[in-house]
């Protein structure tokens, strides 16, 4: 039975699960460096976490039962698998090569990324606001990267940067193929993906390197896959259908705050002045591509991880 208070409940249990997974999934970095494997392995214990714990509540739920499966739609959730799993590799690559703060950035120039592909793909103009987001997420990027101090065009790539942008390519790839699902649900097209993702690693993760691995290595491996996948798609998923596009947003910037408070507090790292400068270009640039158009104020969006 439904009361007039029943909107509001649904709209702070969602308010808290949308919080509870952005904040778990700001310390994936932090237990991903802890983890002992490398980028590759980790993305496979992630996904084969993640495809179980997800396919139980999807089972659980019954929506199993009453999914209506479409060809070309699935043929796109998994493209969609595919995006997935290459952003998670790059991320984690990015995390290896140039830490947590800086990889994080990076990662979340998607949305500008996705900005600048509606303006080719779907023909959208570019007016002043994008123009000046796009402008400052690049100077960021730079700054970020410390490009003047390296000595080469080739140092300025090695520093992890190449392994942010492709993560951030991927997601906003993601993004743009995976609007607009019509008759999946949102445990069939996690599920699907994340058990696609074991299938396409298998032939190409080294299992040898999980001989050697500690309790507390296999703690942090299993906290990222069940805790920062499972549990984080699922609070994810669950809360997104009762939250506007503008919370979403606000939201989403508590997965990099966690993340950069942990790396500086916990793993010791202190960006640098450029660091600095870089980081809240970004998130400055990132935040303008969030401010409404005059004539989409009633336009909602999609968000994914």
């Amino acid at each position: 039975m439904q009361t007039s208070l029943t909107p509001v409940l649904n709209n702070r249990t969602a308010l808290t699960k949308m919080s509870i997974a952005m904040i778990l999934f700001g310390s994936v970095g932090f237990f991903s460096q802890r983890s002992g494997v490398p980028a590759l392995e980790l993305v496979f214990i992630r996904c084969l976490c993640a495809a179980i714990f997800l396919g139980f509540f999807w089972w659980q739920s019954g929506q199993l039962r009453r999914e209506k499966w479409v060809r070309p739609e699935v043929i796109r959730i998994l493209i969609c698998g595919v995006f997935l799993i290459l952003n998670w590799v790059y991320f984690f690559k990015a995390i290896e090569e140039s830490g947590v703060t800086v990889a994080i950035s990076i990662y979340h120039l998607a949305p500008v990324i996705v900005m600048i592909f509606g303006a080719f793909i779907y023909k959208e103009k570019l007016t002043l606001i994008p123009m000046l987001a796009i402008a400052a997420c690049f100077i960021g990027t730079l700054a970020i990267a410390e490009v003047n101090r390296s000595a080469s065009f080739a140092d300025f790539l090695s520093q992890g940067l190449i392994f942010g942008l492709l993560s951030a390519l991927f997601y906003a790839l993601l993004t743009l193929v995976g609007k607009g699902f019509k008759y999946a649900s949102s445990y069939a097209i996690t599920t699907i993906q994340v058990a696609f993702g074991v299938l396409l690693l298998l032939p190409f993760v080294d299992l040898s390197l999980f001989n050697n691995l500690t309790p507390l290595n296999w703690f942090y491996i299993l906290i990222t896959g069940f805790v920062h996948t499972g549990i984080v798609f699922y609070l994810f998923f669950d809360s997104i259908r009762n939250l506007s596009t503008q919370v979403i947003a606000i939201l989403v910037f508590l997965d990099p705050l966690v993340a950069i408070v942990m790396d500086i507090f916990i793993t010791g790292f202190m960006p640098s002045i450029e660091q600095w400068l870089g980081i809240i270009l970004i998130f400055g640039g990132m935040a303008l591509t969030l401010m409404p158009k005059k004539k989409d104020h009633k336009k909602e969006s999609e968000a994914v991880i």
